[in-house]
């Protein structure tokens, strides 16, 4: 055979709905025999969704899952072989599996080689890995598996199947989403290629898994690196294409536009609020309408995810709120045509105070009464909320997420958190960009230029507090996303002790992020699953410069200047903290 017809199945799963997530193959297995395909490849773990995390732990999910793949095996066509990723139970050891599926049965199962354990993943926790290469014959061609990890190393499981025989590669992969990633996949890919030498097939998964998103991309190369056919990003497609064995002249390059980085992005966070909500069965979302840049973004990013019907914004003035940004934020709700509420929270604000005063007898005024504002917010939004079974949206972005910018439960109070991996600079970008595509000022002007404030006090700006954002965001990108030291971050020509300073209040704030919702990932390295730092932590990256002093033996003088060391070094961040 010199050609063979294959389609990729790049579905949207659902962890944990296995009779849903079998529909799912079932259906694109039937769209694919109607359009006389020869093989039809599925997205790693598609029939549990990925990653199942500690659902894999549970004998009665293994047990099902097991049961599922065996009937969905009856149900698919016989006569076109059907390719799927799914958890193998084998003894007491579990594998990351590519099933291969056909005349009713399931014929072959191979094991995934390599196992991720960084960033995200989490996979020595739960599976043992292969060691046979994946080759398979199927209407007189061979045919080499992997799964994910397997193609981003070399020599791997794909050279060795193709020196097995085998005349085409195939990869199942569940591959998240960040910025930048679909172009590393593409090099990564063309690598394995170009050692292979056969066409390969590459099927990612898509669609939203908690704070996850996954982008597709899934495509058709050719044995030269050639893309054939590639599939759109952040949607479902059944790709159907013609694979010749053996290259002779060179390809029509696939009509797939890229998109823009603003656009892949807002792509990305679109996706992501919409298979959460949906997926997790709530009805409405709540977002507090400040009139300022962050909340008028997720206000957007909610209403192209869930349709204008199912979004609420609310605006919660109090004394300090000025009139301009109380008209931005109900003109933002009238462009994008959502219900609008406006609840003024001055008197709710007054009765805490007062029934506070006698506890705060003889303490002046500070960020406590400020915070009040944040809470009385959070406890109205959550209210709300709780009584139309809804979800309330919290705005915060990453460079305030950083610096602990933002009252526990009172702003950070919500279910998820739209822009919690977008630096407060890409904030802007992007709205621009809402605006551009919307074709009109559809975030109102001023709120793209009035300078950011929280408005819990007279005249406050961001900046009172923070770095500039655009200085903010050049070390965070250092240090949480390249983990950059302080001297390396120092010697790109930031200032030490603002460099110091800032480093030393993010590791400070893990504790304020560990209580904050989870949001979707979009830069390399996200706080959460990306970034796990202990909260109970004397360590800070630019202690290294100092010497510790020489504790004298005996006594209590050792014990004592051991404290001093420690305050020390916690000294410039206990000062900073902002907005507890």
């Amino acid at each position: 055979m010199k050609a063979v017809r294959v389609a990729l199945g790049q579905v949207n799963p659902t962890v944990g709905d296995l009779i849903g997530n079998a529909g799912l193959v079932q259906r694109f297995s039937l769209k694919a025999r109607e359009a006389n395909a020869d093989l039809v490849v599925f997205p790693e773990m598609v029939l549990t969704g990925y990653p199942p995390e500690d659902l894999l732990l549970e004998p009665t999910f293994l047990v099902a899952t097991e049961k599922t793949l065996q009937t969905l095996a009856r149900q698919l066509p016989k006569d076109i072989a059907v390719v799927l990723g799914a958890p193998e139970k084998k003894g007491d050891r579990l594998y990351n599996t590519a099933v291969v599926i056909h005349h009713h049965r399931v014929q072959h199962r191979f094991r995934k080689w390599f196992l991720p354990n960084y960033g995200v993943f989490d996979e020595h926790r739960y599976f043992t890995p292969g060691t046979t290469p994946g080759v398979f014959r199927w209407k007189g061609i061979a045919i080499g598996l992997t799964v994910c990890e397997d193609v981003w190393k070399p020599q791997g499981p794909a050279p060795v199947a193709v020196k097995k025989g085998a005349d085409l590669l195939v990869n199942l992969s569940a591959s998240p989403y960040h910025a930048g990633k679909n172009d590393t996949r593409t090099h990564v890919l063309k690598q394995r290629v170009r050692e292979c030498h056969v066409p390969f097939l590459y099927c990612n998964t898509v669609g939203g898994q908690d704070d996850l998103v996954y982008d597709g991309g899934s495509r058709v190369m050719d044995d030269r690196g050639h893309v054939l056919a590639q599939s759109p990003l952040f949607q479902e497609d059944l790709l159907v294409c013609d694979v010749p064995l053996k290259s002779t002249t060179p390809p029509v390059a696939p009509a797939v536009l890229p998109l823009t980085r603003e656009d892949e992005i807002l792509s990305a966070l679109t996706l992501g609020t919409r298979d959460y909500v949906i997926k997790n069965g709530f009805k409405k979302i709540f977002i507090g309408l400040s009139g300022g840049i962050d909340s008028a973004l997720t206000a957007c990013i909610a209403v192209d995810a869930l349709g204008k019907e199912n979004v609420v914004g609310v605006t919660l003035p109090s004394r300090f709120n000025a009139r301009e940004t109380q008209q931005d934020a109900a003109r933002l709700a009238k462009n994008l045509g959502i219900a609008f509420h406006s609840v003024p929270i001055e008197e709710i604000v007054r009765a805490f105070n007062k029934t506070l005063r006698p506890l705060f007898k003889g303490l002046s005024a500070d960020v406590t009464e400020e915070n009040l504002q944040s809470r009385v917010r959070g406890t109205l939004l959550m209210a709300l909320a709780n009584k139309h079974g809804g979800l309330v949206l919290t705005t915060g972005n990453k460079s305030e997420m950083s610096m602990g910018y933002f009252t526990l439960y009172g702003d950070s109070a919500g279910g998820f958190s739209v822009i919690k991996d977008i630096p407060k600079t890409l904030v802007y970008d992007l709205s621009r960009r809402v605006n551009t595509r919307a074709g009109f000022s559809l975030i109102p002007k001023d709120t793209l230029t009035r300078p950011p404030t929280a408005e819990l006090r007279p005249n406050q700006k961001d900046q009172d507090t923070l770095p500039p954002y655009n200085v903010l965001d050049t070390i965070i990108q250092s240090y949480v996303e390249e983990n950059k030291s302080f001297k390396e971050i120092v010697a790109e020509g930031l200032p030490s002790s603002l460099v110091q300073k800032t480093m030393n209040t993010m590791d400070a704030m893990e504790h304020k992020r560990r209580q904050a919702p989870l949001g979707i990932k979009i830069t390399p390295r996200a706080f959460g699953r990306d970034r796990r730092m202990p909260i109970t932590n004397r360590f800070r990256s630019d202690q290294q410069k100092k010497a510790p002093p020489p504790l004298k033996k005996g006594g209590q003088g050792g014990f004592a200047l051991a404290l001093v060391f420690a305050f020390s070094l916690t000294f410039p961040y206990l000062v900073s903290f902002p907005r507890v």
